[in-house]
């Protein structure tokens, strides 16, 4: 059955309506682990080559630093390319990218269509998101994917106009027990959820006085739900009366397939926008 566009109002003033842990928390097999460890132990060994040979022949120091370096240069560029797609609603570019970078990733019927799912998600494609998630098998994997799930889900329900729904995902999302990480990521952790439930909460009309500068932050440090959260700092913005600022936050959008629920927000948006222009 299909599934009606999506609105972003209901209101009178319109007329429609790190991506997280994809890793298993279960431990893998003593092949994987192995397999995992050899490249650090590889690396250790040498750097302590390297170290030994450059007291004796200082250009070894050099290519080596210059080895370093364009390895650093190329995962910068790989993840930037990643972030530039994601931003300018490439969903088949982006679906390759990550194709190919994660051809041999365990579990991948559990990670794979979740992949495929975020995607869709970040380009507003909610009936390819939602039929992606449904081809997702429930194997070892699915209950670590569960934070992921969550942020995919509450900002779909969101689209979708089931804003109490998406209310309560991010509600569970939100009161989720942190992985064991560093402080740093765990920072970051909280303020992704926090900015899942702020758009949550910007779909449902329930903003509150600090979503619009969270969503703003969010959208920068998250390129995979730029958009979403644009989309959700514009809805907060009017919402608080300050209409005037939503044409300036989406300048650069893409043009969006017709099957996009953003297509339909770009342009609700921008004309609540201008009609409400001193």
């Amino acid at each position: 059955m299909r599934r009606e566009r999506p609105r972003a109002f209901d209101a009178p003033w319109l007329c429609g309506q790190r991506l997280s842990h994809l890793v298993p928390a279960t431990e893998p097999p003593l092949g994987l682990r192995l397999r995992a460890w050899l490249p650090f132990v590889a690396s250790a060994a040498l750097a302590a080559a390297t170290l030994r040979l450059s007291w004796d022949y200082p250009w070894v120091a050099v290519l080596a630093a210059s080895a370093v370096a364009l390895t650093v240069w190329r995962r910068r560029r790989a993840k930037q390319r990643v972030r530039d797609m994601a931003q300018a609603g490439q969903t088949a570019e982006l679906l390759d990218a990550w194709q190919d970078a994660m051809a041999d990733v365990p579990h991948a019927e559990t990670l794979m269509p979740l992949i495929h799912a975020t995607a869709f998600t970040s380009a507003g494609q909610t009936e390819r998101a939602r039929a992606a998630l449904d081809r997702a098998e429930q194997g070892p994997a699915w209950q670590s994917t569960r934070e992921h799930r969550l942020i995919v889900e509450t900002l779909l329900d969101a689209f979708e106009g089931q804003r109490d729904r998406a209310l309560d995902k991010s509600a569970e999302l939100v009161a989720l027990p942190l992985p064991p990480v560093g402080p740093v990521t765990a920072d970051r952790v909280v303020e992704l959820r926090a900015a899942v439930a702020a758009a949550a909460r910007a779909f449902a009309h329930r903003s509150i006085r600090d979503d619009v500068a969270l969503l703003r932050a969010a959208a920068r440090k998250n390129p995979l739900i730029h958009w979403p959260l644009r989309y959700a700092t514009a809805i907060a913005l009017i919402d608080q009366g300050r209409g005037a600022e939503v044409s300036a936050l989406l300048s650069g959008a893409p043009k969006w397939p017709e099957d996009s629920a953003f297509s339909a927000f770009q342009r609700e948006l921008l004309d609540y926008a201008r009609s409400t222009a001193p």
